[in-house]
């Protein structure tokens, strides 16, 4: 006798499973699209915003730098957060968070309450970043669809930086600026509505509570830090900054017995004796510090030595995206037959082709040799260290600890991309003086020769004009090849971190 039920099949299940995955995938990489986007849309929009609100020069320093600042501070004490709580949870509330910021920063009207909405959009990206990475290991327990879905998902984080200004030029030929903050709401609705069906929910299973005398020396420490960074950098040799820096460093001190003697750690610090995460989070930083410290002086480079619009410049850069995205498929191939720590030596030893590429060509008439040295600079450090590094981070971390593992990632990031803004800008800077040889704010800084060159008219406009753009591809140049050397240097460091790391390495959830 033949009994028909109405049970699926295993098939089906299956496929099922698999839609169900990819379009969890899908919500998740739309966040890590805007946290890197809200960071580099605000360069396009400046101009609009500074002409709108007009904000002194220590407010309009704050507009920019309190949305990167608050995320870096908060990424492990969040991170941990996620583990505790639940990371689609505290995902949907950072959701929820960072529309109500996009909304106050896109209605508001002085730099004191823009300020406000950037740093809670901050502490939104701050919850929404560690989340994302964490739930991706979640949904794909197979460690080379793993592989795949973080190379997606680091494309995503990447690619936002790119796509920031050329999304940021479209929106401002036809709105106000307040259009670069209100496109976040239909992603955030998207996500609040999809998240709940399509995301699986995880957390600590030890139900662990939480360890706020270590967030807040965490929080404290690399406000320290960061704060020294800036002030480094817009001061040179100051008291402030040292004193800060000393504090920092003496708080971060205070931090590592906090999490020693802590029952319940914001950060398991016996994950760094795991070869593969500490050299992979130590190759994640590295790729970031010389990544970021090229970018800040890109679009600048663009629009002022080769005369391109906001716009344009980003449509020059859009081609890098693609070694990025390569290099992130490349490496997920690659990992099933090679070593990482292989893999990831040659993805920085390409990327400082890269640079010296930029560096010998920086004074060249077309943008496109600037571009051409940009596609093997991301290919190889955008592209196959920093998939295959976060891959391994979130692999090698016991199941219960991938929020916090993946914020000490995500940290990393951050924290290179601030040493590489303030070490490599302010070597430009040194160059640039060097080159100059003039007196006044035109021997300063390119924004103080082209202030100075819009109130002069004809030929001696001109002059200064090429004069400072002359010596800006100049400085560009010497800083292209020092990064190229700090890159061939992390390629040494970081291969011999993860010389040992076996090829495909074990996915230790129950570890």
């Amino acid at each position: 006798m033949n009994v028909r039920t109405n049970m699926p099949s295993k098939s089906a299940n299956s496929v099922r499973g698999r839609g169900r995955r990819l379009a969890g995938l899908i919500v998740l990489l739309l966040p890590a699209l805007l946290i890197s986007m809200d960071v580099s849309i605000l360069f396009v929009a400046s101009p609009s915003i500074a002409q709108s609100l007009a904000p002194t020069g220590t407010e309009w320093l704050w507009m920019l730098d309190s949305y990167s600042f608050v995320v870096a501070a908060l990424l492990v004490t969040m991170g941990s957060l996620a583990d505790r709580i639940g990371r689609r949870r505290l995902l949907l509330i950072g959701a929820l968070a960072f529309g109500v910021a996009s909304t106050v920063l896109a209605m508001a009207p002085t730099p004191t309450l823009f300020i406000v909405g950037r740093v809670l959009l901050g502490v939104a990206a701050a919850t929404l970043a560690p989340s994302t990475l964490a739930i991706v290991r979640d949904l794909f327990d197979d460690l080379d669809a793993r592989r795949k879905a973080v190379a997606a998902w680091t494309v995503a984080y990447t690619g936002g930086a790119v796509a920031g200004p050329v999304l940021g030029g479209v929106l401002l030929t036809a709105f106000e600026w307040p259009s670069v903050f209100l496109i976040n709401l239909p992603v955030m609705a998207l996500l609040l509505i999809a998240g709940p069906f399509v995301l699986p929910e995880s957390k600590d299973p030890r139900g662990a509570t939480f360890d706020l005398p270590g967030a807040a020396l965490s929080l404290l420490s690399l406000f320290g830090i960061v704060f020294a960074i800036k002030r480094f950098a817009e001061y040179g040799n100051d008291f402030l900054a040292w004193a800060t820096l000393i504090g920092g460093a003496l708080v971060v001190v205070g931090f590592i017995v906090r999490q020693r003697m802590a029952t319940h750690p914001l950060i398991d610090l016996t994950l760094f004796r795991s070869g593969a995460f500490s050299g992979a989070a130590v190759a994640n930083l590295l790729a970031a510090f010389v990544m970021v410290g090229l970018g800040a002086l890109a679009f600048t480079y663009l629009q002022s030595v080769h005369g391109l619009s906001a716009l344009e410049a980003a449509l020059y850069a859009l081609p890098t995206f693609i070694g990025t995205a390569v290099g992130a498929g490349v490496s997920a191939g690659l990992a099933k037959r090679v070593r990482p720590g292989a893999i990831i030596l040659l993805g920085f030893v390409i990327a400082t082709v890269g640079f010296c590429v930029v560096g010998a060509t920086a004074g060249a008439d077309s943008p496109w040799w600037f571009v051409a040295g940009y596609i093997p600079l991301t290919l190889g450090a955008g592209g196959l260290v920093s998939a295959l590094s976060n891959s391994l981070i979130i692999s090698t971390a016991p199941a219960h600890r991938t929020g916090a593992a993946a914020s000490i990632s995500e940290t990393g990031v951050q924290l290179g991309g601030a040493f590489g803004i303030a070490l490599f800008g302010l070597l430009s800077t040194v160059f640039y003086r060097r080159d100059m040889q003039v007196d006044g704010p035109a021997g300063d800084s390119l924004a103080g020769a082209e202030a100075l060159a819009a109130q002069m008219s004809g030929p001696e406009a001109a002059l200064l004009r090429e004069q400072a753009a002359t010596a800006f591809a100049s400085s560009l140049s010497t800083v292209a090849f020092v990064i190229a050397g700090v890159c061939l240097a992390a390629a040494i460091v970081t291969g011999l971190l993860l010389r040992r790391v076996p090829i495909a390495t074990a996915d230790q959830s129950d570890g």
